[in-house]
């Protein structure tokens, strides 16, 4: 396994936290692109991910071929209070739930990346893989933060 791979998936929450320093509670929750999300509502997504995507992680370390529950990421927005919550707190979930698991993938074997899970809706996939679309995951959402932040002026 690729140590450079968890060093990036460490480094996410760091890079979230340079995309939203310095926005105020009005920043963070304005929506000044029409139809998208506003940056708290994308910082609680990603917090309420990571702990999903960790989840199914580790049932894959501990687990043979477990099913790996898909969730929609709307239902979550429209039902979870995006735009209550505290953008810090969110921070740190993300923050702790990576140490956490960045702590067990240092642990695991070469060969324990390719055990596999069965998503309920892309089908068949390893640790590896799923490791890999966990770190992509902070630097998509990074990109529409600037957006928003470049749109407020």
């Amino acid at each position: 396994m690729s140590d450079q791979l968890i060093t990036e998936y460490l480094a996410g929450p760091g890079l979230l936290r340079q995309a939203v320093a310095g926005m105020t509670a009005e920043q963070l929750k304005k929506r000044p692109i029409p139809g998208k999300w506003s940056t708290l509502e994308v910082v609680c997504h990603i917090a309420d991910y990571e702990p999903i995507l960790a989840d199914r992680m580790k049932r894959i370390i501990s687990h043979d071929q477990p099913t790996l529950q898909g969730a929609d990421e709307n239902l979550f927005a429209r039902s979870l209070y995006y735009h209550e919550r505290d953008v810090d707190e969110e921070l740190n979930v993300i923050d702790w739930t990576r140490r956490q698991m960045g702590r067990i993938l240092r642990q695991l074997p070469a060969e324990a990346f390719q055990r596999q899970g069965i998503h309920t809706e892309r089908g068949v996939l390893t640790l590896h893989r799923i490791l890999e679309l966990t770190v992509r995951h902070i630097p998509h959402h990074i990109k529409f933060i600037e957006e928003k932040r470049s749109a407020m002026g």
